[in-house]
């Protein structure tokens, strides 16, 4: 029997302050934290096109009309109402034009926190769209209500406009995965052998995991097994574990009163100053820097 993406469960030896047994897509994208301020409606005239915030995200509904999304000499993506569409990056040489008619959307802005996963967000194409029959069940409802709060000015509304938008944008994601079209780890998920792989390297931080293991573990030869974990993830194996681990202790080194040699044991390292050399070449700053941080905060 082989594994199904949607029962990776993860069984953290340290738990993560806040999580919960689950799937690993719910345990990664946890770490994929955004921020959510706006949601508008907009309508465009015939060939008008749209105006976004180039330095943020977006997630937009499409109610009436028709839009087509151009980015450089690509082939345009045509919208159609209903469909949902995430624009993760900014939208430096992208052009959303509306069709022949009237068009009107619903638009939610947003930007991914400093902190976010990166390989998370690296796997992220410039778009991802959702046509009107998977987003359907979800999409019309969350949307209208977070229209509803927009235009609310009773205290807490700014909560109420940025939660919905983390669970339009997961659902986005889900829906993404659960089609077979995503990228990059997410992509790995989709693989029943690699998907086994992905789910030990998340259980099990401080296994000093070596390919031989890891290619067993996906019942395939080394060869072959890098190549496919390269082409579906993006990173090779080992050094998305080393990502992976060095995430992981981010984010408990943000969120957990623990000594920064404790972290770096926790996540696999043998000496707290391994683990600061190769938490500084990922991040920028040292492990120090953002356990200060943590605490001059409280």
């Amino acid at each position: 029997m082989t594994d199904s993406p949607e029962h990776l469960t993860i069984l953290p030896e340290m738990q993560l302050e806040g999580f919960a047994n689950g799937d690993l897509l719910s345990l990664v994208l946890a770490h994929m934290r955004l921020t959510g301020d706006r949601v508008y409606s907009a309508t465009l005239a015939p060939g008008e096109h749209l105006a976004l915030d180039h330095n943020s995200a977006h997630v937009c509904l499409l109610q009436s009309g028709q839009l087509r999304i151009q980015r450089d000499d690509q082939a345009a993506a045509q919208v159609q109402p209903g469909d949902v569409f995430l624009l993760p990056h900014t939208l430096e040489h992208l052009q959303l034009t509306a069709g022949d008619g009237p068009t009107t959307l619903a638009i939610c802005r947003f930007w991914f926190d400093a902190g976010s996963f990166r390989a998370m967000l690296f796997a992220l194409p410039w778009l991802i769209h959702i046509q009107q029959a998977d987003a359907a069940p979800w999409s019309e409802g969350l949307l209208h209500f977070m229209l509803l709060e927009a235009h609310d000015v009773q205290p807490g509304g700014a909560l109420m406009v940025s939660r919905p938008i983390d669970l339009t944008v997961i659902r986005v994601l889900r829906t993404w995965v659960q089609q077979g079209a995503a990228s990059g780890w997410l992509g790995g998920l989709s693989d029943a052998r690699i998907a086994r792989v992905l789910r030990a390297i998340h259980e099990q931080p401080r296994q000093q995991w070596r390919i031989e293991a890891l290619a067993k573990l996906a019942g395939m030869s080394r060869s072959s097994f890098c190549e496919r974990f390269s082409a579906l993830v993006g990173r090779a194996p080992l050094r998305y574990q080393n990502e992976w681990r060095l995430t992981l202790a981010r984010t408990m080194l943000a969120t957990q009163n623990s000594r920064i040699g404790d972290v770096g044991f926790a996540v696999g390292y043998e000496s707290e100053a391994a683990f600061s050399r190769a938490y500084k070449a990922f991040f920028g700053r040292s492990p120090r820097e953002d356990h200060s941080a943590r605490l001059g905060a409280r």
